[in-house]
């Protein structure tokens, strides 16, 4: 089991560690509703740097991008972060992940921490195509580099009195290099899985130390807390955003998982799976990921039937928790067609008993 650079800070504030990808990881410190909130209206550190990061350099690197990722590179400029997937070649889906652009030559791929290996080989089983090689164009980072996503309404403000460089003001899904905490080449970005605002923070693995500790006195005015992974999957969920393994894999397309947007045919850009994918969004989709609350009190879990009024089955729930903001059961599920209209009554299947549930836009939980 590996560690993260956080390891030992976790112990000591008493977490409950437990093996995550490989390594030791902290799932909760005081309670996962107690933590849910605390970065909804305050703010939270995760530890994230069991997260894969890969990178990718030379003349053909944005050609080499363009065919393996989902989205349209050309809709970045330098600075700017794109949420994409990794199209399987079978209408499925490699890896979601994000693309950073430094600039027409260089790019950060930031990779699910499952599948670190299994993107590696995709990217450098496809990288040849381009002449990109191993080790020279292709780097795999991921266990150099130590990450922390610092998440809440308040986390900016706190970020800011370590780097003299403008933070508060970053757009969504940018990031910039910088000196934080007295630290150099830090990637600085603002993307997010949490949806309450906040940013991340990745240092060489030697620094990981001095940034907790840093990262921990500029947020004490704040009452900052750690959050565990525990949290992280609540916060996600009430979002609506997408968990691979769960509400998409290498057997669910991206129109099916709702993520058309990150889904371009353009005539610029020539892609894995772009013939199968456009006839899927011309034609339509047998299955749609849907997020849904329950009306009658119950928690959806994964794997949970979902049926319609007669009990026939009708899909199954991906994702599923108690919303600590909302006090009601949420979820997610594939759900067949007929059953997609927001409003619409499903049932899901709890302990042999159909409980009563309508299918919501996304985000599920609205703070507004």
């Amino acid at each position: 089991m590996k560690n993260t650079a956080f390891t030992k800070f976790h112990q000591e504030a008493g977490a409950k560690m437990v093996p995550f990808a490989g390594y030791n990881m902290p799932v909760e410190y005081s309670g996962i509703t107690e933590e849910h909130i605390t970065v909804r209206n305050g703010i939270g550190v995760f530890d994230v740097s069991h997260m894969g990061e890969f990178w990718v350099s030379g003349p053909s690197s944005m050609k080499f991008l363009q065919y393996i990722t989902s989205n349209d590179l050309s809709a970045l400029f330098d600075g700017k972060i794109q949420y994409s997937c990794f199209p399987n070649g079978k209408g499925g889906i490699v890896d979601d992940l994000l693309v950073y652009r430094y600039n027409t030559e260089k790019f950060l791929l930031v990779v699910n921490a499952a599948n670190i290996e299994k993107d590696w080989n995709w990217c450098v089983k496809n990288a040849g195509l381009f002449g990109l090689k191993p080790g020279k164009e292709l780097i795999n980072a991921s266990a150099e580099l130590a990450q922390l996503a610092v998440q809440g309404p308040l986390a900016l403000k706190a970020m800011q009195k370590l780097t003299e460089t403008s933070v508060e003001d970053m757009e969504y899904y940018t990031f910039k290099v910088l000196n934080f905490a007295g630290i150099n080449d830090v990637i600085f970005s603002t993307t997010g899985y949490t949806g309450a605002g906040g940013c991340e923070i990745y240092v060489k693995n030697e620094d990981g130390p001095k940034l907790w500790k840093a990262v921990f006195e500029a947020g004490m005015e704040f009452n900052i807390k750690p959050i565990g992974l525990g949290a992280r999957d609540t916060l996600r969920l009430e979002m609506g955003f997408c968990l691979y393994g769960n509400d998409i894999n290498d057997q669910t397309s991206p129109i099916e998982a709702g993520l058309g947007w990150i889904t371009k045919f353009t005539s610029e850009k020539d892609f894995i799976d772009k013939a199968l994918l456009l006839k899927q969004k011309e034609e339509g989709v047998q299955k749609k990921l849907k997020g849904f609350v329950m009306i009658e009190r119950g928690i959806p879990r994964q794997h949970y039937e979902v049926v319609n009024a007669k009990g026939d089955p009708i899909g199954e729930v991906t994702s599923g928790t108690m919303s600590p903001m909302m006090k009601q059961g949420i979820g997610m599920a594939y759900l067949e067609k007929g059953y997609w209209k927001t409003g619409t009554e499903i049932f899901i299947r709890i302990r042999n008993k159909d409980l009563k549930a309508k299918i919501v836009d996304l985000p599920i939980y609205n703070k507004s």
